[in-house]
């Protein structure tokens, strides 16, 4: 059947081969007849019965008619009737004498049954979501290419004669057009009115065939992105099936299957394990040394063992689960790779058919014979082809990314998930930090390698392709081009290294760089003050300096890189012909060889160059890969030992419970057995380290059990030690997922003394509150976490010490209205952990643990009688409680500031006086937090104090100012400071070179082009050899010539690129250490330093990369054009209308793609960030069952980042096709130009034009990309010069100087002196008006914010004056600069900094004393003989923040300082928190005696330490109320005498210390 067939249409078609060697070829009638309609038709019949299953499927409900599918159901009705009317024709006709040819017959048969199909598969349709189907759709288009040649075979005839067949004809061209209208209807989007809401959402879900192919569906949001910056509202939602939700629940599944064969497998290789340590046993026929060898390899083993278990530092060694991560990641995304692979196929397979045609058409070329339908004909398939692939590849690239994306966002999930669930043991495993890097940098690492896994086997392949074909061109010879690749791979391996090396070396520079300047942000304010900033400066330009000699030769190395990387494609062409010239005479380098060669060669760079780079990203992912597997692959929370069965009379019931932290550890809690009845309020005691907190833990289900259980009825609430507050508002904290009911909610907020608080945060209970409760006291926090407990309602309550981090005031509040006998939480079932003795005859019953386990219980009373353990806790605490008691009313009473010591301090770290509530909360001096804090204050009191001063402005919810995010275009202006930085000379030279190496290059090309046209000329005698040396040598000679300049611009351009990173960095620097004090508090660090480390690493590396990428990219394209142009003229016509494109295009997306960018980073720190709090807070978490809540909230979070990320991948799409487009147009012009102008072309021209329009449209593509990149980068340029800009304070030195040893006397007058923090605010000094003599002590006094520290300030000039003067020695301060009044006055600050170098630099950074007088300065400070003892002495170094030193050490230090400078003016800012009573005694007798012929003024803070001053000074809002010795002023009805009879201080006698 198949042999007749065939033998009726092809072979009797084309044994007549005159149809096609002829000028007007055509294909012969019965092949147009046959062949071509039945492929199409076959098409579809074999793929139509798929499409009907929707029909079949009864479940699914038909959506409701559409305008369109109407139209395409009569379209198709109509194209049914002509079939039926031809059919009726032929019938009609055939009745006649001569009969017609079976092929009329079945034809129209075949069309009606077809037709039905297309009717009923329009139908099928209308039941799905998406309602067009790809099989019609490329049915259509196959049909209409098929039709495409009778349809010009008809219209040929009819012009030469008339028309035989007028009814055929007719029907022919009516079926024609409707099956172009049917295509033209199925472009467009059929939406039925059910699916308009998703629409809206996401376009895609219901986008045509059409536009999902061209992404046409994607460009409103383009167009929206170009009118307006993107906010993330405007990205559409994510299908379904791309939701985290999704994608995670699927891999979930797998996962859970891979990982149970991995733990089996673990389990054999520990059963094997155990068994050969079990043999070694029995090993007996040893020597004795040897059974000596392993009795102590024995005896070392067990040891190793217990390390492991106490440090983390050796679970890595520990036996894990391996290999099933990436099963399971295949096997959940197995259908993305198959249709990955099968577009990527098909790219690959086409990238070799752009040559082939290639050479055919330059063969056309050079053949005068050839007929100009073929050229056309060449040039079609050259614009197919280009179309082709690039569809291909855009869909494979999105098919990518979109493996990449989901791989992510399932890896973030699972980690998330099991991060919730993790048992304590395996949670000690890795830190919060390492978990967080496990989100951010291995899954990135993961989803890096997933855009480029298929490049494992497609680059092997396309190699095999191309040395195939390249063999094909020029034989044997081809091995020398290899053969030169090959090498360059070791070369450019050994710079790699060289240039990683260099980078390490550098990382550790920029370490130490931000270090240090993260210490001067942090002491800034001492900097100021004793006038150390040009110091530092230079420190860290000398660190600065070595890093950018470091990133100089690391520059070079890449210039030799690329050097070597652009010489290649260049090399390889030069070894190949020459080779293949010199092997053989008769050897003649034609242009068809060359330039298929060449553009072979141009395939075979990119999986040459890919290739090392996947290779090396895979080694990296098996890394991250075995860091998944063994945190994954933990063990989960073991809580098989929490019963929940009910037992009456008994809400938590432990029997014989013993618990541990670590499996094999000793036990924490030991045969602990108790019954806590329901409603009973139990209180647990114990001395430090007995175990209490760990009682709860194993309550809550966090430990390890050993034996026995525990039995808990009900639902548990749990406020832990240390509050965990969230990152939201200070209401959501308190709900914690539960409806709001206001009027319980009220009665909670009341009970936990929250409704002050509430009136003082500047939105109520819609203030958000920063991470980690920055913006809130430690009491606060305590009292929000108490609510939360008391509002959600629980039957047992489990509270771990809530009331130390309150004051006692607010204790006893809470006691009585919370969690006492009277109190909201009467009937609930309360176990509460305390160290506070007097609500202890207040509780039913109280448990005292003595290391571990239950030493006694009972009532107070019972307990006392006993004289147990119970009665020896209350005797050593209640001592140390009074005298507590008292130094608190004597500190606190006395002056507020006390408690900034204690809460003051931590909050203002990073905010700016936004956050002033914090200061002015309630007074909570809780001696527990004052210990805890000691570490923690860091900020001195002054900034405080200063907050304090200032009025309170309402912000409202936000914390701190939020950054510009710039948005829009970066301006141009922006561009040229780089430029300027860099120096205009270079940036002209470098241009220049780049201009040389293209000038060369196109040189090279058209000297090849030259070259191959001598084929022609010498077509039929031998090849001159020395017109063969010259071609070889002048063609090597260009080549090298346009790798110097390259090589040239390069190095040029790393000089410049250091050039401009280092004045960039020093205007940074020196600004920011000029800028006055506000600037710092109102600016978060954080945000400087990320000026000075991720800012600035832009500017140092990836803008003159950037840069150099961009130029490259815009030369390569024009050198291009101008090739095209030289070979063909005219197509310089075609250059300005796609030009016009291109750009739109360009500007469109580039506006898209920023803000996406953009969004993207901005919705990428959420997940880091609530993830974080996620494990900090897992104890409560549990405790709550929360877990599911806070899993959904973060698919959330994630859905949102992933759907900007999808939605920039789209952009890339969107953008690549309608840039490849471009590019195919311009392979298409210039293949059809030089078809329309063949008579005045040689072959070699045309070769040259086609082939560097084949590379172009890659190179198109980039140049999109860099310009976008570089747009996003120079943003950098743009950070740092906005805090270039910041106004600066006064200058450090003027030209007015104070006379040498100036001040002598050491007076200070101030005359009618006012300041204020900043122009908008209060004044916080109201004109003060006093004389201080010389060598007078004064002690200053007031409550808080009667600005004591604003004195100290203006004394510095950190505040500048708003009105009067103060006046040192009869000169006023304010004429003068800066450092020549801070370097002659001193200050031993509230606070002590340190900072990092050795203990000298830190007396003495400018080197200005001998040693001689730092030892006398430390003798007087108390440090001499603990300084003689440290091994290094001077040189000792101090570490961050001088940890090293304890604190009272390193107030001595700064004592140290202030006795090194022997100003006469000393300012002491009493320290508070900081030190205990021996040092604070050292130093006041130091103070006594060293500086008794200077001036002292002390701000104090105690009383006691300014009793004996010549006189005080008692401030009151800004204003001196009283001025006068203590004595004067004990005597009379004073504010002093107040405060003295609150400190308990009735005469000045009793005070000494």
């Amino acid at each position: 059947m198949i042999l007749w067939f065939y033998d009726l249409t092809v072979h009797s078609c084309l044994q007549n081969d005159s149809y096609l060697a002829r000028p007007d070829a055509d294909l012969p009638v019965c092949f147009q007849q046959t062949v071509l309609v039945w492929i199409p038709l076959g098409f579809l019949w074999v793929l139509a019965p798929w499409q009907l299953l929707p029909i079949c499927k009864s479940k699914s409900k038909k959506s409701s008619l559409t305008k369109l599918y109407i139209i395409k159901q009569v379209l198709a009705t109509l194209l049914l009737m002509t079939a039926v009317a031809e059919l009726v024709l032929t019938i009609t006709e055939g009745t006649g004498q001569n009969p017609l040819p079976a092929v009329m017959y079945t034809n129209p048969s075949l069309y009606i049954v077809t037709w039905v199909l297309v009717l009923l598969i329009h139908y099928a349709r209308h039941f799905c979501l998406c309602r067009d189907s790809v099989v019609l759709f490329c049915f259509w288009i196959l049909s209409l290419l098929c039709g495409i040649l009778p349809f010009q075979s008809l219209v040929r005839r009819a012009l030469q004669d008339p028309i035989s067949d007028v009814r055929r004809f007719v029907l022919f061209f009516i079926s024609y057009g409707l099956q172009l209208l049917l295509f033209v209807v199925s472009g467009f989007s059929d939406i039925s009115p059910e699916a308009k809401e998703i629409a809206e959402k996401n376009p895609e879900v219901t986008a045509s065939i059409l536009s999902s192919v061209t992404f046409e569906w994607y460009s409103r949001i383009v167009y929206k992105g170009h009118r307006k910056p993107l906010e993330i509202e405007d990205v559409w939602e994510l299908k379904d099936k791309d939701r985290t939700q999704a994608i995670s629940a699927a891999f979930q599944k797998n996962m859970k299957a891979a990982l149970r064969k991995a733990q089996e497998e673990l389990e054999k290789r520990k059963r094997k394990k155990r068994r050969r340590e079990h043999d070694t046993e029995h090993m007996n026929g040893m020597s004795k040394a040897q059974s000596q060898d392993v009795l102590v390899l024995e005896e070392r083993q067990p040891k190793k063992k217990k390390k492991k278990k106490g440090g983390k530092g050796d679970s890595s060694h520990k036996d894990y689960p391996k290999k099933w991560l990436m099963k399971a990641l295949f096997k959940t995304f197995i259908g993305n790779l198959m249709m990955s692979v099968a577009f990527k196929l098909v790219h690959d397979v086409l990238v070799f058919v752009s040559p082939q045609l290639l050479k055919l058409l330059i063969a056309f070329v050079s053949d005068a014979e050839a007929f100009a339908w073929q050229g056309y004909l060449y040039s079609i398939l050259l614009f197919l082809t280009a179309m082709l692939q690039s569809l291909c590849l855009q869909q494979y690239f999105n098919l990518c990314f979109q493996l990449g994306t989901n791989v992510r966002a399932s890896l973030i999930a699972a980690i998330y998930k099991k991060a919730l669930t993790m048992s304590s043991a395996t949670r000690k495993e890795s830190t919060v930090g390492e978990t967080v890097n496990l989100m951010s940098a291995d899954a990135q690492r993961f989803m890096d390698l997933a855009n480029f896994v298929h490049q494992l086997w497609s680059s092997p392949l396309q190699i095999i392709l191309s040395i195939v074909f390249l063999w094909l061109e020029l034989g044997p010879s081809v091995l020398a081009g290899i053969a030169v690749m090959v090498l360059l791979i070791p070369i450019n391996g050994f710079l790699v290294n060289k240039s990683k090396h260099i980078q390490v070396r550098n990382m550790k520079n920029k370490d130490e760089r931000m270090k240090i300047m993260g210490e001067v942000l942090n002491g800034i304010k001492i900097l100021k003050l004793f006038a150390w900033e040009p110091s530092f400066e230079k420190r860290i330009n000398e660190i600065r300096a070595c890093e950018l000699k470091n990133l100089l030769k690391f520059s070079y190395l890449q210039s030799v890189s690329i050097f070597v990387f652009s010489c290649a494609p260049f090399l390889v062409s030069l070894a190949s012909f020459a080779v293949y010239v010199l092997v053989d005479e008769n050897n003649v380098l034609d242009a068809q060889k060359a330039f298929t060669s060449i553009s072979l060669f141009n395939v075979l760079r990119f999986p040459m160059a890919m290739l090392p780079m996947v290779l090396s990203s895979l080694v990296q992912t098996s890394v991250s890969k075995e860091r998944l597997e063994r945190y994954l692959g933990g063990e989960d929370l073991d809580t098989s030992s929490i019963h929940h069965d009910s037992i009456p009379g008994s809400a938590v019931r432990f029997s014989e419970a013993t618990f541990t932290w670590e499996q094999d550890g000793n036990p924490v809690i030991r045969d602990v057995t108790l019954d806590i009845k329901p409603g009973s309020l139990v209180a647990v005691v114990g001395a430090v380290g007995s175990g209490k907190s760990s009682l709860i833990s194993a309550m809550l289900g966090e430990m390890e059990n050993i034996k026995g259980h525990i039995n808990i009825q009900g639902s548990l609430a749990y406020v832990p030690q240390q509050a965990w507050i969230q990152n939201a508002t200070l209401r959501d904290n308190i709900l914690f997922g539960s409806e709001l009911d206001e009027a319980r909610y009220q009665k909670v907020i009341k009970a936990c003394a929250l409704l002050p608080d509430l009136e003082l945060l500047p939105a109520g209970d819609q203030t958000e509150i920063g991470e980690k409760g920055i913006n809130l006291s430690g009491g606060q926090k305590q009292r929000v976490s108490l609510a939360r407990a008391v509002y959600n309602d629980a039957d047992i309550y489990i509270l771990d010490d809530p009331l130390s981090a309150v004051d006692a005031h607010v204790g006893k509040h809470l006691f009585e209205h919370v969690l006492g006998p009277k109190g909201l939480l009467q009937k609930k079932t309360r176990i509460l952990v305390t160290h506070s003795i007097s609500f202890l005859p207040q509780v039913d019953n109280i448990v005292v643990l003595v290391a571990g386990a239950v030493s006694e219980h009972g009532s107070y009373s019972t307990l006392l009688a006993n004289r147990g353990a119970f009665a020896q806790f209350l005797n050593s605490y209640g001592s140390q409680e009074e005298s507590a008691a008292e130094e608190t009313t004597a500190a606190v009473d006395l002056d507020g500031v006390e408690e900034q010591g204690d809460e003051g301090m931590e909050p203002c770290v990073e905010e700016g006086p936004d956050d002033v509530v914090t200061m002015t909360l309630k007074r909570e001096a809780s001696i527990h937090r004052k210990e805890f804090t000691r570490s923690i204050s860091k900020q001195s009191t002054t900034s405080v104090n200063k907050a304090q001063e200032e009025p309170i402005k309402i912000k409202g919810q936000k914390l701190i100012e939020k950054e510009t995010v710039e948005t829009g275009k970066v301006k141009f202006s922006m561009y040229l400071r780089y430029l300027r930085a860099v120096g205009l000379v270079f940036s002209f030279c470098v241009a220049m070179s780049y201009v040389g190496e293209y000038a060369a290059y196109v040189g090279t090309n058209l000297w090849l082009s030259a070259w191959t046209d001598d084929a022609e000329r010498y077509q039929n005698e031998t090849y001159p050899v020395q017109q063969r040396d010259l071609r070889i040598g002048v063609f090597g000679a260009l080549g090298v010539s346009q790798a110097l300049f390259l090589f040239l611009a390069t190095i040029l351009s790393s000089h410049g690129a250091m050039r401009a990173s280092r004045i960039v960095h020093e205007q940074l620097l020196s600004n920011i250490l000029r800028v006055p004090m506000s600037f710092f508090d109102t600016t978060p660090t954080g945000r400087i330093v990320n000026r000075f480390a991720k800012d600035i690493f832009t500017v140092d590396e990836t803008i003159p990369m950037s840069f150099r990428s961009w130029l490259n990219c815009f030369m390569g394209i024009i050198s291009t054009l101008l090739m095209i142009a030289l070979a063909t003229p005219l197509f310089t016509i075609v250059i300005v209308p796609l030009g016009i494109f291109y750009y739109f295009v360009l500007r469109f997306y580039i506006s898209t793609s920023r803000q996406l960018r953009r969004l993207d980073s901005v919705t990428r720190s959420p997940i880091y960030s609530h993830f974080g709090e996620t494990v900090s807070g897992l104890s409560v978490i549990r405790a709550y069952g929360h877990q599911q809540r806070f899993l959904q909230h973060n698919e959330k979070t994630m859905d949102i980042n992933q759907k900007s990320v999808y939605s920039w991948i789209i952009s890339n799409r969107w953008l690549a096709i309608r840039l490849e487009f471009v590019g195919s147009l311009v392979v298409f012009f210039s293949a059809v130009l030089a078809v329309i102008s063949k008579n005045s072309l040689e072959g070699g021209i045309v070769g040259l034009s086609v082939s560097s329009a084949l590379n172009v449209t890659q190179t198109l593509n980039w140049l999109v990309r860099v310009s976008s990149e570089l747009e996003t980068n120079i943003v950098a340029v743009e950070r740092v010069h906005e805090y270039t800009k910041v106004k600066r304070e006064a200058p450090w030195v003027t030209d007015k100087r104070p006379p040498h040893g100036w001040p002598s006397k050491g007076e200070i007058q101030f005359v009618d002196y006012k300041v204020r923090y900043r122009p908008e605010l209060e004044l916080v000094l109201q004109g003060i008006t006093c004389n201080i003599q010389s060598t007078e002590k004064v002690g200053v006094v007031g409550r808080t914010g009667a600005g004591k520290s604003s004195l100290t300030n203006c004394l510095f000039r950190v505040l500048e004056a708003a009105g009067g003067k103060i006046i040192i020695d009869g000169l006023d301060i304010a004429t003068i600069g800066l450092h020549d009044l801070r370097k002659n006055i001193t200050i031993i600050p509230q606070d002590p900094v340190l900072f990092t170098g050795t203990l000298r630099m830190n007396l003495d950074p400018f080197d200005q004393y001998t040693d001689e007088e730092v030892w006398k300065a430390l003798e007087l400070a108390h440090l001499k003989a603990y300084v003689q003892e440290l091994p290094e002495r001077l040189q000792h170094i101090v570490s961050e923040g001088g940890e090293n030193l304890s604190v009272g050490q390193r107030q001595l230090v700064c004592l140290a300082r202030a006795l090194l400078r022997k100003a006469k003016i000393l300012i002491l800012d009493e320290a508070t928190a900081a030190v205990d009573l021996e040092t604070d005694h050292l130093i006041q007798t130091t103070i006594r005696s060293a500086f008794a012929n200077c001036t002292v003024l002390t701000i104090a803070h105690r009383l006691h330490t300014i009793m004996d001053s010549n006189r005080v000074m008692v401030m009151h809002a800004g204003k001196i109320v009283e001025f006068d010795s203590p004595e004067k002023l004990l005597q009379k009805q004073s504010v002093f005498s107040a405060m003295a009879k609150d400190a308990g201080i009735t005469n000045t006698e009793t005070t000494t210390l």
